[in-house]
C-alpha cells in the first residue's frame, strides 16, 4: 500500500509541545472548550468511556478530568469499539495521513459513539503565510515550506464520510487577534506548541533580516490602528458511528408537506 508523504517531524512536534508547557497560551483552547461543551450539552446522552487523542490542553481535559489521553501517533494505541466518545484535538492539522486518523478513531467508537475534533482550518495565519513568502522571494530568490498546509472546511465534511461516519458535520470558528509586533505573535505560536514542525522545513536559522523584513511587509498590508491582524480559524468535526437505530434521511420525492405550507406563506409558481 502506498505511505502518504510525510508531512511531520514528530521529534520536532514533540518538543515544540513540551516546550508550550513553560508558557502555555491557551486562549484559543478556552474557546474550543466551551464549544465543545456547548455541543455536548446539545446531545441527549451520558458518555461513560470518554477518549481524547492528541495535544489536550488542560482546560480541554477539564471536561473530562478521568479520560485517558493518548498520543495522536500515525497509529491510534486504542482498541475497537470500546468508547462512546472521542475528542480529537488539536492533533488532526498535524497529521500525515487526516482520513487514516479519522477512521481509526470512528472503529474506536461503539455503535451511535461520538466523535469530536479541533483542528486548525485553512484560514488560519493567511496573512503571516502570504508575509514569509514574499519576503523570503526577495531575500532568498524562493520559497521554503514555513506555515502548516491546512485543510479546506469544504473537504473536510467530505473526509468525514470517506472515513465511515454517520451525520457528518464540519464548521468553522474565526477569530482575528491584534498583535503589537511579529514577535509576539510568534510567542503565541510557541506558547500554543504550533511553531514550524514540518518534515520539509528549512533547518538554517534565516537571520534578523528576514524577519524584519517579513514584519515590514505585514505592517503594510494587514495593520488596523498599528496593530498586525492574525486570523485563527477552528473546524470543529462531529460525527457519529453508524448505528442502525440512528436517522435516515428522506427519500427525495417523498415529503408530505410543502415547504410553503410549514413556513405559513403564499407560495408563487415559476413562471414558464
Amino acid at each position: 500500500m502506498t505511505q502518504p508523504p510525510l508531512l511531520t517531524d514528530r521529534s520536532a512536534l514533540r518538543l515544540h509541545r513540551a516546550r508550550s508547557q513553560t508558557q502555555p497560551v491557551d486562549f484559543l483552547h478556552k474557546e474550543v472548550a466551551f464549544e465543545l461543551k456547548e455541543r455536548l450539552s446539545e446531545v441527549n446522552k451520558s458518555f461513560n468511556a470518554p477518549l481524547f487523542v492528541g495535544a489536550v490542553p488542560p482546560v480541554l481535559h477539564a471536561i473530562f478530568p478521568d479520560a485517558p489521553v493518548i498520543e495522536d501517533l500515525p497509529e491510534l494505541t486504542i482498541e475497537s469499539g470500546k468508547q462512546d466518545l472521542v475528542v480529537h484535538a488539536f492533533g488532526l492539522h498535524w497529521a500525515d495521513d487526516l482520513v487514516g486518523q479519522l477512521v481509526q478513531s470512528r472503529l474506536a467508537l461503539k455503535p451511535d459513539g461520538l466523535f469530536l475534533g479541533a483542528m486548525f482550518g485553512g484560514a488560519t495565519l493567511e496573512e503571516l503565510r502570504v508575509c514569509l513568502a514574499e519576503a523570503e522571494t526577495q531575500l532568498c530568490g524562493g520559497l521554503s515550506p514555513r506555515v502548516l498546509p491546512m485543510a479546506d472546511l469544504r473537504d473536510l465534511g467530505g473526509l468525514m464520510q470517506r472515513a465511515g461516519f454517520a451525520l457528518p458535520v464540519a464548521d468553522s470558528l474565526k477569530w482575528t487577534v491584534r498583535y503589537p509586533d511579529l514577535s509576539s505573535l510568534v510567542r503565541d505560536l510557541r506558547g500554543m506548541g504550533e511553531t514550524n514542525a514540518l518534515a520539509t522545513r528549512h533547518r538554517a536559522f534565516m537571520g534578523r533580516a528576514f524577519f524584519e523584513r517579513t514584519e515590514e511587509i505585514y505592517r503594510t498590508v494587514h495593520t488596523e490602528d498599528g496593530l498586525l491582524s492574525a486570523t485563527f480559524e477552528i473546524v470543529v468535526l462531529t460525527g457519529w458511528a453508524p448505528d442502525a437505530n440512528q436517522p435516515k434521511p428522506l427519500r427525495p420525492g417523498s415529503a408530505t408537506t410543502r415547504l410553503s405550507q410549514a413556513l405559513g406563506v403564499r407560495e408563487t409558481p415559476l413562471k414558464d
